[in-house]
């Protein structure tokens, strides 16, 4: 073999390892998008929570658990391990990066609140120095990181669509979407989704005092055939407004309660007070969730890619997850639906990180 010829075997020697390395890092992302990051289980990691609370002073005290007395910590020491795959651990700088010059926005009900209060804890711990400012002008609460000049956002709506003030009093109107936040939402560059959790409210905590369907006053009707007709007409606002090359849209899926102890076999305890580790496996009925159902089947039949932030069955393991006596600064009533921070809503975002940065 002559000296060129020994050359090229010489230069392939020392490439094969990067070769190799370039393979292997494709099939890993490969791997990482055909899996199914929503099927796994909740296992233990020492390394968890992803962020002290402490470093996050704007964190509503309703979320805050460790401020307001709960001394029990196992509940913070759990991850979501998908079944097929390794979901990447959260990496504020690269979010940022990525992100730089983008607005992002959380639009729902206080569960979007604690999400979006998740979020903006896990890049602001990541980086406690940085500055940033934290506004709120009505409806719509903004966290901008100056160094990025990344907009972290959240605009309360509960239900999505209109709620009109007129002479009969608050009218949820099920086929339309206010015009404001409809030219509002067209601005961003991601947009997350969520509504479920006042549709079954009665009585003092029913928000309304009608329901317009078309041309029809309804004192009241089946609230799932309410909750599909209002999210068919938010689906068809996206198929109509969103340009998926500037916009990626999510639908963050149904947030479960744990109000009932006798759902996971546990007949001593009443609700979710002094749980403190998450299920093996699902609670009875095992049947999903009927409005996730209907999330699931509107989603379906749009034209426009919308992804759906599917965390409604994980988040069932997780009945030691909730504020119970250590929300509402303590010690105030029970919450058995919103979410500690550190906590449940973080894998949440792990999860949205994954799901962008794999797309």
């Amino acid at each position: 073999m002559g000296a060129l010829g020994l050359g090229i075997v010489f230069a392939l020697l020392v490439l094969l390892p990067s070769l190799e390395h370039q393979v292997h890092g494709k099939q890993s992302n490969y791997e990482l998008k055909m899996c199914d990051i929503y099927q796994g289980r909740w296992v233990y990691d020492a390394s968890y929570p992803l962020y002290d609370s402490s470093l996050c002073s704007f964190i509503e005290s309703a979320f805050a658990c460790q401020k307001n007395g709960r001394a029990d910590e196992l509940y913070l020491k759990y991850k979501w391990q998908p079944f097929a795959c390794k979901l990447p651990r959260f990496d504020a700088e690269d979010f940022l990066e990525r992100f730089r010059d983008k607005r992002i926005m959380f639009v729902g009900d206080s569960l979007s609140l604690n999400q979006w209060q998740s979020f903006t804890c896990m890049l602001h711990a990541a980086s406690p120095e940085s500055e940033y400012n934290f506004e709120r002008i009505g409806s719509t609460s903004t966290f901008k990181f100056q160094s990025h000049n990344v907009s972290l956002m959240l605009q309360r709506n509960a239900f999505l669509v209109d709620m009109a003030h007129n002479k009969y009093g608050r009218v949820l109107k099920l086929n339309s979407i206010d015009h404001k936040d409809g030219l509002a939402w067209k601005e961003f560059d991601v947009l997350i989704f969520n509504t479920w959790h006042w549709w079954l409210h009665k009585g003092r905590k029913q928000p309304w005092e009608f329901i317009q369907d078309g041309n029809t006053l309804h004192q009241d009707m089946d609230r799932f055939v309410a909750y599909e007709k209002a999210l068919r007409t938010w689906a068809r606002w996206v198929d109509k407004n969103v340009d998926p090359t500037k916009t990626k849209v999510f639908f963050q899926s149904i947030s479960p309660t744990h109000w009932n102890a006798s759902f996971w076999g546990n007949p001593e305890g009443r609700n979710c007070t002094a749980e403190t580790r998450p299920l093996a496996e699902p609670p009875y009925p095992r049947s999903p969730h009927p409005a996730q159902v209907i999330v699931e089947k509107v989603l379906r039949g749009m034209s426009k890619p919308v992804n759906l932030l599917n965390v409604t069955a994980l988040s069932r393991l997780r009945k030691d997850g909730h504020p119970s006596i250590y929300g509402n600064e303590g010690h105030r009533g029970m919450d058995c639906s919103h979410w500690c921070l550190p906590g449940v809503p973080d894998t949440w975002n792990q999860l949205l990180y994954t799901e962008l940065i794999r797309n």
